[in-house]
């Protein structure tokens, strides 16, 4: 089925002219054509359309995706949020003193790439050795590349310590691309860059909706 992603602002990649009303038509996995909405929707008039608010932009790479999945836990919400609290725990004491299985690992992995999605992740970096962590990983359908230096401890956050939003773009979009990408409900990369990735109200990895906030 041919779907057409539209947005009120395109923003193809980094170096890229910000096309008004532009869109993306998926196919399968892949972006078979980018432009203007009204000349996508007339050359496909069967293909659904959906539209968003905000900017759609490459979806976004995290660094440090090993220290975010496998040496931070991530509470079950609301089982262990009473004991544990909401926020993510880090640190050699915190988590020896919770006593983490791999199975447990696994879980907590599901629900921080959870959180990555709702923020525009699609890709992260790092190694990640727990088998169960990988798993959660790979079922989520975030890209794994290798390690990359980075300041700082890792963040949910992809733009931390970035100076403009692009700077955390994952690929381009364009025809023959991979139908990743996500959108933000603002006007443009600066404000993402100000607002943050929880202004992410859609995120697409291979064609398919992982991520739509309510």
């Amino acid at each position: 089925m041919l779907t057409i992603h539209t947005a009120e602002l395109l923003v193809t990649g980094q170096g890229t002219t910000a096309l008004r009303g532009g869109a993306v038509l998926v196919e399968g996995d892949r972006l078979a054509a980018v432009g203007p909405y009204e000349e996508l929707a007339a050359a496909h008039p069967h293909a659904r359309a959906r539209s968003w608010p905000g900017v759609l932009t490459p979806g976004l790479l995290a660094r440090g995706g090993d220290e975010l999945l496998e040496r931070t836990y991530y509470p079950d919400d609301p089982y262990e949020t009473t004991e544990l609290g909401t926020e993510p725990i880090s640190g050699a004491e915190a988590l020896d003193g919770l006593k983490m299985t791999e199975p447990r690992w696994g879980n907590s992995a599901r629900r921080g790439t959870q959180k990555l999605l709702a923020r525009g992740v699609v890709a992260v970096t790092g190694r990640f050795t727990i088998p169960s962590v990988r798993t959660a990983v790979v079922r989520s359908g975030l890209a794994v590349l290798p390690p990359t230096p980075y300041e700082g401890p890792a963040s949910l956050n992809p733009l931390a310590g970035r100076d403009r939003a692009e700077e955390a773009f994952h690929g381009v979009l364009e025809p023959g691309a991979p139908a990743r990408f996500a959108v933000f409900a603002v006007a443009g990369p600066a404000e993402l860059l100000e607002q943050g990735p929880t202004t992410c109200v859609a995120t697409v990895i291979g064609g398919r909706l992982l991520h739509r906030r309510r």
